[in-house]
């Protein structure tokens, strides 16, 4: 059987770069507001903002791997 390349593929990872540079410059833009308070709170907000950027991925991934937004 031949593997037939798919247009959702190379779209999917476009999508991923464009949240990626989209979250960047949110949490950016937000850096002098975290940048003013303690450092223990700046390192919990750095740390959820660098986790929850990876929510949409597994839905993304899922549509390019299935051409469906859910696996199920």
């Amino acid at each position: 059987m031949k593997y037939e390349p798919t247009w959702r593929k190379p779209t999917g990872m476009l999508l991923i770069l464009l949240i990626i540079a989209v979250w960047a410059v949110l949490v950016a833009s937000l850096s002098g507001w975290i940048g003013q308070l303690p450092t223990l709170a700046q390192c919990v907000i750095y740390i959820f903002l660098g986790i929850i950027w990876i929510a949409p991925m597994k839905p993304l991934l899922s549509w390019m791997e299935t051409g469906r937004w859910r696996s199920w």
